[in-house]
């Protein structure tokens, strides 16, 4: 029986890749004066665009801000109804509450923890305007049955890509040939991170226009460069707007970012095949499952418990975790059973059971550009340790 060694530093989560470039980057964009949304953002935006195969992209400063906005550019407002799903971040379901709109929530694939399309189209109703469904942890949702339940109810799609850099559906990057709109977060965990930042793509003309004005107080385009050579001072605002515009010291590190995608790509998939080989074996774990039609972009390793295999819940294993210098997470917390969303709309636990068995049994294991495979390997000795002391007594 082998002896577990605790490593003596602690092991983060996720925490971002820095090189020479995004230094190099970031020290010129302060040089050059522009702080603001100038030409690095524009810069960005389309080398965003090409990378995912959108026809339009609109920087702006979080997902967040890009759901919202994209549910206000699609007409959805106050006494409509928004589907999604509750095992998402309250980010999700904030925005369709900002517009007015009433969140209907569907529950999840059990193997998956993605929106399963047949519970969505079983809650259309009259008011019903978009369905907003999330690529949980880089895994892509089933595109084709939303967009045709969409297409056959006259719905308009806003997929919650916060995860989803790197992701593919069916081969092709997801942000390319939406109908809709796609939101990305570049939060400082994510695969492709500024810090704080997000962006929307679509190829719908109209959807970007309007996204635009509305990411820059609703100010008429152009009204970004009125400080600079050729800009000019008169602007005019088309409707009240939002303080949502990317800016370019982000964009400066999303640039960076980007070129180096390659390879923070590769590096966060060969730490989760080192996980994959491990954990596949130990029948005390279940792995999330892939579909066919789905390239992961390994944001997140999903790793679950089998409750019944075990002496210790998920709270416990997390607990052990740290205490051999491991940072994990969960991901999530079922909306539905957050206090204001029960409070507003009534919400109790056993209203979306397949989300809340998720929940308890799932942890996310660290993974990021910089976890070595000796990190990984590391990781994976120590859930054996753990599992080892805490078997069920069956």
């Amino acid at each position: 029986m082998s002896i577990f060694t605790c490593r003596a530093d602690f092991l983060p989560f996720s925490p971002p890749s820095v090189s020479p470039l995004e230094i190099s980057e970031m020290t010129a964009a302060v040089k050059s004066g522009w702080w603001a949304k100038g030409p690095r953002t524009q810069q960005f935006e389309e080398a965003f665009a090409a990378y995912t195969g959108a026809k339009y992209a609109v920087g702006v400063n979080s997902c967040t801000a890009a759901l919202h906005i994209a549910l206000i550019a699609a007409g959805v407002r106050s006494g409509d109804e928004v589907i999604t799903t509750p095992y998402t971040f309250c980010s999700t379901v904030n925005t369709i509450l900002h517009v007015g709109a009433t969140p209907v929530f569907v529950d999840i694939d059990p193997d998956t923890g993605l929106m399963d399309p047949r519970l969505a189209e079983a809650a259309i109703t009259p008011r019903t305007k978009a369905i907003v469904p999330v690529h949980f942890s880089g895994m892509a949702c089933d595109l084709d049955a939303l967009y045709a339940l969409a297409d056959r109810h006259g719905l308009f799609v806003s997929e919650d890509a916060a995860h989803a850099v790197e992701t593919r559906y069916k081969g092709k990057r997801i942000g390319g040939g939406a109908p809709g709109a796609v939101s990305f977060s570049f939060y400082a965990t994510k695969n492709l991170a500024t810090g704080e930042g997000g962006m929307l793509c679509t190829d719908r003309k109209d959807i970007a226009e309007r996204a635009r004005m509305l990411a820059s107080h609703g100010m008429s385009a152009g009204a970004w460069n009125r400080y600079g050579k050729g800009g000019a001072w008169r602007y005019e605002v088309e409707e009240p707007g939002f303080k949502y515009n990317m800016f370019d010291l982000q964009a400066a590190l999303g640039l960076a970012q980007l070129e180096r995608m390659p390879q923070l790509q590769a590096d966060r998939l060969a730490a989760a095949a080192v996980y994959d080989k491990a954990f596949a074996g130990m029948p005390q774990l279940a792995l999330q499952e892939n579909p066919a039609y789905s390239t992961h972009s390994r944001h997140l390793y999903v790793l679950r418990l089998r409750p019944e295999a075990l002496a210790i819940d998920r709270d416990q294993f997390i607990q052990e975790l740290a205490a051999r210098n491991i940072g994990a997470s969960v991901h999530f917390i079922p909306v539905h059973l957050l206090h204001a969303y029960q409070r507003r709309y009534g919400f109790k636990p056993g209203d979306f059971p397949l989300a809340e068995a998720f929940f308890a049994q799932e942890i996310s294991m660290p993974l990021h550009a910089g976890l070595s495979a000796a990190d990984a390997a590391y990781v994976t000795e120590a859930v054996r340790d753990i599992v080892a002391a805490h078997l069920a007594d069956i």
